[in-house]
């Protein structure tokens, strides 16, 4: 009888390396766009001057500040970086679909999904409670005498957006969480963090410490939700 062949086992292909991105290159962006455009406008208005005045005036606040929140994500991008070797997998800088937004960082680790808002404010972020028995009790975030409650909002919305795509890929039961991370903020020396309406505000060491938690998900689920949302969260 001729001697019978086996065929040869199917091998995979192997799948494309994900795209982490680059932190704060869409606010660097913005801010050297808006730089060169004050630039270029003071420069046809005053030919002769033009470089005297930008060298004497300073840019407004409204351009700087988009250089200081690039800044702060891409410090604290390093440092969630600085994590992978301990199991935790970074995707920066991804444009939520359909918008002008993106999310600064999601951080996936066997302690779950986290959503994470880097945040450069000067100021210690605290929590103000107001409201009582006479009144609706309501939690307040501010930085320093800043009013800053309104990210908890955006933070809850980004959490959302990343539970929806989890859920389209088979994932709806992997536990995702919202953060806003502040960073160079005034915070006392022991503490660093509080939660408001489920959301988690930290200094970047605190962020560490519950992404390396303990957890139910093992490597390869990390890797392939890592994967995932990559897919539906692509590079801003």
């Amino acid at each position: 009888m001729p001697e019978q062949v086996q065929a040869a086992p199917d091998i995979p292909e192997p799948q494309p390396p994900v795209e982490a991105g680059a932190a704060g290159a869409s606010a660097r962006r913005e801010y050297e766009r808006r730089s060169a455009k004050r630039e270029n406008r003071i420069r046809e208005a005053h030919p002769r001057l033009g470089g005297l005045i930008l060298a004497l005036s300073d840019e407004p606040q409204t351009t700087t500040a988009w250089a200081r929140g690039a800044k702060g994500e891409e410090l604290l991008g390093q440092g969630l970086d600085r994590l992978r070797a301990r199991g935790v997998l970074t995707l920066h800088d991804r444009r939520i679909p359909r918008t002008k937004a993106n999310i600064d960082h999601i951080a996936i680790s066997p302690a779950g999904v986290f959503v994470i808002d880097a945040k450069r404010y000067k100021g210690r972020p605290h929590l103000v409670v107001t409201g009582g028995i006479f009144r609706p009790r309501r939690s307040m975030l501010f930085v320093g005498s800043r009013d800053c409650t309104k990210l908890v909002e955006g933070a809850h919305k980004q959490v959302t957006l990343v539970r929806s795509a989890l859920a389209a890929a088979g994932l709806s039961e992997v536990p995702v969480r919202g953060m806003l991370c502040f960073v160079d903020a005034d915070w006392p020396l022991f503490g660093g963090s509080f939660v408001i309406d489920g959301v988690d505000v930290l200094s970047p060491k605190k962020a560490a410490e519950q992404l390396l938690a303990p957890g139910l998900l093992d490597q390869p689920t990390v890797d392939s939700i890592h994967r995932s949302l990559a897919l539906a969260f692509l590079v801003a």
